[in-house]
C-alpha cells in the first residue's frame, strides 16, 4: 500500500523482539459497560482515487474503506495475525483449489444480501485490464487472469476470471494458476472486498458515495477536499462501532490538524507533523501512541523513463550518501528507524543489515563509486515529493547530504498531494527521483516484493520506476509455488536480494507510527497498517 503519511503500514505481533521496543497502542482500559453514541473526528488526508476497494492502493482511501468494509479476512488490530471475518472457512487441500464460504447475516448498506456472487462480481471487475484498477495484480495469480489482463495493446479474451466459480448464495471456490501458501493471509487486502450491484451500474458515481458491508455507512457523499462522514450501520451483524458517527476532515497540512487536535476540533491523529516530534509525549502523555509500523520510506527512480538513473552504482552511491541515523534522529525526533531492507522489521522474513554496505553512511566510498560510475548529467538531480504529508524537512535534509557528500546540486519539487506526483508518475510525466514509502497490504514478505517492483505492476499496480528483472520473476514465481513456508521465505528473501544489489529504490527508513488523541475519546487502537480501529473507539 502506498502511503502518504508523515510518521505513514504479520504473522508476528506488533510488538515483539524484531520489533521495536518502547510500543504501545493508546489506551486500552475498557469501560465495564462501554459507552455508546457521540460523534467524533479524525484526520485525514485527500484520497487519490474514488472510494472502490479494488482501484485504492493508498492510505487516505484505505482508511475509509476500512470502516465502510468487511472483508473475508481481517487482521487483529493489535497483533496483525490474520483472522476469518465475513467468511465463515477459507479452506483448501493443495494451496490450488480454495473453498470460500460465506457467514449469514451480512448485507450491504443499501439492504441488498452480500453473497457469493458479490465477492466473484467484484473480483472480475478488478482484474479486468480494461477497469483499469490499482488492484489488478493481486488477481493474477487466479486461474483465467491471463486471458482477462493479457498486457499492454492486447485486448482481453474473457470477461471473467475462469478460476471463479459460485457454488450457491454462501459458497464460491477458487482455483490458482499454480499453489500459493498465502492466500488466505492475503485476502484481508480490500481488493478483496465484495460490492453491491449498484456499483456496476455507475462506479464513478459509487466512488463518491460508495455503499459498503461494514460497521459504518456513508452519512452523504464525499465532500472533496473537505471532509468525508460515515455513521454506525446498525444492521451490521458483527462487532457494532459504539460511535453515532465519525467525520474524517481532509487537511493538505499536518500542521493545521495538529493545532486542530490540541484545540480538540478533531480527537484522533495516526499522522504527527515533524514540528510537533519534540514535545508531543509530553503534551499527551499517555495519549501518545508510539509504536511498530509496517512501513518503509523510500526514495525512488524512474528507472525505465530516464537513462540517468540506469546504473545500479550511481543509485549505490547516493545510497550511501545519505546518513540515515541524522535524518531518524534529527529530523523525525526518533520516530523513524534506519532502513537496512527492502522488507519492514515486524514482517516475518526481514534480515537485520540485509541492506549491507549499500545502507551504511560512508561518504568517501560514496564520492568514489558516483564518480566511477559516470555520475548525473551536468550533476543535478532533483526530488519530487507530496507537499502535504510533512516530507519537505527530510527529503531537504537528503538532499543537503548529497550535496555536501557527492557535489551534486539538488533542487526539489513539491506536489501539492500525493495523488498528484502519483498521477505524474503513473503518466510518465515525471522523470525526477521521488519520495515513496509502502505499507503493507497483508502481512507477507511477498507484499513487500511483486507489488512494487513486478513487471505487472508496471501498468497496474506501484511499480513507479518501471523496474524489470526476469531473474526477479522467476525467484517470484518459484516462491509462490514453494510447497513449505520457509521454503517460500528463503526464495522470497532470494528476490529481496537481487533488490539490494541493483536498489532500484533506496530504502531510508522504515516507520513508527505516531498519531495522538484528545482526552474526550479511549480506546483508540491504531494497527501496523496505521488504520484507527474506529469500532473500538467511544467516547470518554
Amino acid at each position: 500500500m502506498r502511503l502518504t503519511k508523515t510518521m505513514r503500514l504479520t504473522a508476528l505481533a506488533a510488538c515483539t523482539a524484531l520489533a521495536i521496543s518502547a510500543c504501545t497502542t493508546g489506551s486500552d482500559k475498557k469501560s465495564p459497560a462501554g459507552k455508546t453514541g457521540g460523534s467524533i473526528s479524525v484526520q485525514l488526508g485527500e484520497p487519490q482515487n474514488g472510494l472502490v476497494p479494488q482501484n485504492t492502493a493508498e492510505s487516505e482511501g484505505t482508511q475509509v474503506e476500512y470502516a465502510l468494509f468487511t472483508g473475508l479476512v481481517d487482521y487483529d488490530p493489535k497483533t496483525s495475525t490474520p483472522k476469518l471475518a465475513m467468511a465463515e472457512s477459507i479452506d483448501s487441500p493443495d494451496s490450488t483449489v480454495w473453498t470460500i464460504k460465506l457467514k449469514d447475516g451480512y448485507t450491504f448498506h443499501n439492504g441488498e444480501k452480500v453473497t457469493a456472487q458479490s465477492f466473484v462480481d467484484a473480483w472480475n471487475w478488478g482484474a479486468d485490464q480494461d477497469n483499469a484498477a490499482q488492484a489488478l495484480p493481486f488477481f493474477d495469480k487466479v486461474l483465467g487472469s491471463d486471458e482477462l489482463a493479457p498486457g499492454k495493446d492486447k485486448k482481453p479474451t474473457a470477461t471473467a476470471l475462469k478460476g471463479l466459480k459460485v457454488v450457491d448464495d454462501k459458497t464460491f471456490t477458487v482455483t490458482l494458476k499454480a499453489p500459493f501458501s498465502q492466500f488466505k493471509t492475503m485476502l484481508g487486502y480490500n481488493a478483496f472486498y465484495p460490492l453491491p450491484k449498484a456499483f456496476f451500474n455507475d462506479p464513478k458515481a459509487f466512488g463518491d458515495n460508495p455503499i459498503g458491508n461494514g460497521p459504518f455507512q456513508m452519512d452523504g457523499p464525499w465532500q472533496h477536499n473537505q471532509q468525508i462522514k460515515v455513521k454506525r450501520y446498525d444492521n451490521y451483524p458483527g462487532k457494532k462501532a459504539k460511535l453515532d458517527s465519525v467525520t474524517f476532515k481532509i487537511y493538505d497540512k499536518l500542521e493545521t490538524a495538529y493545532n486542530d487536535l490540541r484545540a480538540d476540533n478533531i480527537q484522533i491523529t495516526n499522522k504527527l507533523p515533524i514540528s510537533a516530534m519534540a514535545t508531543v509525549a509530553q503534551e499527551f502523555g499517555d495519549r501518545y501512541i508510539y509504536q511498530p509500523e509496517s512501513g518503509v520510506g523510500y526514495i525512488g527512480f524512474p528507472i525505465a523513463t530516464n537513462k540517468a538513473f540506469a546504473s545500479p552504482d550511481l543509485r549505490k552511491a547516493i545510497s550511501m550518501a545519505i546518513d540515515r541515523e541524522a535524518i531518524t534522529k534529527t529530523i523525525f525526533s526518533g520516530t523513524r528507524k534506519p532502513a537496512d531492507d527492502f522488507v519492514n522489521p515486524i514482517i516475518p522474513g526481514y534480515r537485520q543489515g540485509a541492506c549491507g554496505d549499500a545502507c551504511k553512511y560512508d561518504p568517501a566510498k560514496a564520492k568514489a563509486l558516483y564518480t566511477q560510475s559516470g555520475g548525473l548529467p551536468e550533476n543535478k538531480l532533483e526530488i519530487g515529493y507530496n507537499a502535504d504529508g510533512g516530507h519537505k524537512e527530510w527529503i531537504e535534509a537528503v538532499g543537503n547530504q548529497l550535496k555536501n557528500n557527492l557535489g551534486i546540486d539538488v533542487t526539489f519539487k513539491p506536489f501539492e498531494k500525493f495523488g498528484k506526483i502519483l498521477d505524474a508518475l503513473g503518466a510518465k510525466q515525471y522523470s525526477g527521483a521521488f519520495r515513496m514509502a509502502w505499507s503493507m497490504d497483508y502481512p507477507s514478505i511477498e507484499d513487500y516484493l511483486r507489488p512494487i517492483f513486478s513487471k505487472i505492476a508496471i501498468d497496474n499496480g506501484s511499480n513507479y520506476g518501471g523496474y524489470v528483472n526476469e531473474d526477479f520473476e522467476a525467484l517470484l514465481a518459484k516462491a509462490d509455488q514453494a510447497k513449505t513456508e520457509d521454503e517460500g521465505l528463503k526464495l522470497y528473501q532470494q528476490a529481496d536480494d537481487i533488490l539490494l544489489k541493483e536498489l532500484p529504490y533506496i530504502p531510508v527508513y522504515t516507520y513508527m507510527s505516531s498519531g495522538a488523541y484528545t482526552k474526550t475519546v479511549k480506546n483508540v487502537i491504531i494497527d501496523a497498517q496505521n488504520r484507527i480501529d474506529l469500532t473500538s473507539v467511544e467516547l470518554a
